[in-house]
């Protein structure tokens, strides 16, 4: 060949029909590998998603059948001594492992060979395996098995197996994968561990400086906190109910703006002060707003926080309500036969806003069997719902628990704000507080 381009040509192999192939096999090759990698980041990255303990050793579960395409998959939660304590299950569809079986595997066999030496295991030929024993009657068969230990920090926590891949053995690559999975699963477990222990600290915390309910002869009381699910906080809820020196009980609800250690100590100062104030003088709910707004304005610069301060009065012609709010949502009133409602009234501005603002007193007569509920905002506001939507929401079911004994009429209230199915998850802390009219 001769011309300007002879050189070139001269320079380009001679790629024949097998040099393709192999190419092309090789980039498969490749693509392949970054579909499983990217599998695989995506199994760790759902599995760190959650915080729940239960939930995520069942994404666990999933999330490692999905990668290697396995028909059944279970983690096995062991004890200090080696023995099963809990099993999760994936794969067995509707008729589920637990309920099949009854009982849990046995260590001994293969699964108790891994639980002694915690190393991957994989079998090809799982029935004719001579140690394939210890698993529990009623166990499906399968045929090929891969096992590797979960480690939190330097104990196995557990052993994640998955059965019966569905094109052939589980092969060294597998094991690679799942091993690295069971390492970030092992993180994982840990975090929610820590996340459970801290969570329950705040908790506990969090209900000390709530009080305990007085016995009143002509009121019956029931109250209920529950902290955000969201993250272990201490949040700023509270309610309180005290006698007054007048012998008028009194309640008291409040929300202090914030998630923090903050908004918790500034709750347990308002509600402390509250006490005080109300108690020191027999005088209308609103004075006793303004009395206290005055001084956390000049002891504390003016927290921001929304509290109602309601007096459970008697007089000859009956029972009635007298109640002040600083931004608090009004009272829900549930008679039974009637329909419930919020009273309707100017609340006021929260406190911090005006010190010298004077909130208005309002009224409202009660009849036997009438019940008042005090409560957060928690209990009606959500990423699903207005506020206007929580308020009728709670008001229907006020109205059909209306009749119904005072603990019931207080958990339906709770169970409306649940958020996640079966975990009963809360997206803000809510305090709420009962009292209803004896006959």
């Amino acid at each position: 060949m001769f011309g300007p381009n002879a050189t070139a040509a001269r320079r380009l192999p001679d790629l024949g029909g097998n040099d393709l192939d192999e190419i092309q096999a090789g980039l498969q090759r490749l693509a392949a590998e970054h579909g499983r990698l990217q599998e695989l980041l995506n199994a760790v990255l759902a599995i760190s998603g959650h915080l729940e303990l239960e939930e995520v050793l069942h994404t666990i579960v999933e999330a490692a059948r999905e990668l290697v395409r396995a028909q059944y998959a279970a983690v096995g939660v062991l004890d200090d001594q080696g023995q099963f304590t809990e099993l999760i299950t994936s794969g067995f569809g509707v008729d589920q492992f637990a309920e099949r079986v009854g009982e849990l595997p046995h260590g001994t066999g293969l699964l108790g060979d891994l639980v002694r030496d915690p190393r991957p295991l994989r079998v090809e030929d799982l029935p004719s395996h001579p140690r394939a024993a210890g698993f529990p009657a009623g166990h499906p068969v399968m045929t090929t098995l891969l096992g590797v230990p979960i480690r939190v920090r330097d104990t196995v926590y557990g052993n994640l197996y998955l059965a019966d891949k569905a094109d052939g053995p589980f092969t060294d690559r597998d094991e690679e994968m799942v091993s690295a999975l069971a390492s970030a699963a092992g993180v994982s477990i840990e975090n929610a561990r820590l996340y459970a222990r801290l969570r329950a600290a705040t908790e506990d915390f969090q209900r000390r400086l709530l009080p305990q309910m007085p016995q009143l002869r002509e009121w019956e009381l029931q109250a209920r906190y529950q902290p955000s699910s969201q993250a272990p906080s201490v949040g700023g809820d509270w309610y309180d109910v005290i006698h007054l020196p007048d012998r008028v009980p009194c309640l008291m609800v409040g929300d202090v703006m914030g998630h923090d250690l903050r908004a918790a100590t500034v709750m347990s100062q308002i509600s402390n002060m509250l006490r005080v104030i109300a108690f020191d003088q027999r005088e209308p709910p609103s004075r006793i707003l303004q009395r206290l707004d005055r001084a956390l304005h000049e002891l504390h610069g003016g927290p921001m926080a929304t509290v109602i301060v309601v007096r459970l009065e008697g007089d000859g012609a009956g029972r009635r309500l007298r109640w002040a709010s600083a931004g608090h949502l009004p009272p829900l009133l549930a008679v039974p036969g009637e329909p419930a409602r919020y009273l309707e009234a100017d609340v006021g501005p929260p406190l911090g806003v005006d010190p010298d603002v004077v909130r208005p007193d309002h009224e409202h007569r009660l009849p036997v069997g009438a019940t008042v509920l005090l409560h957060t905002d928690g209990l009606i506001e959500d990423r699903a719902h207005t506020l206007d939507e929580g308020m009728r929401g709670a008001a229907r079911i006020a109205t059909g628990h209306a009749d119904r004994p005072l603990p019931q009429l207080c958990d339906a209230l709770l169970a409306r704000c649940r958020q996640g199915g079966e975990h009963d998850l809360f997206e803000d802390d809510v305090a709420l507080l009962a009292a209803r009219l004896k006959p």
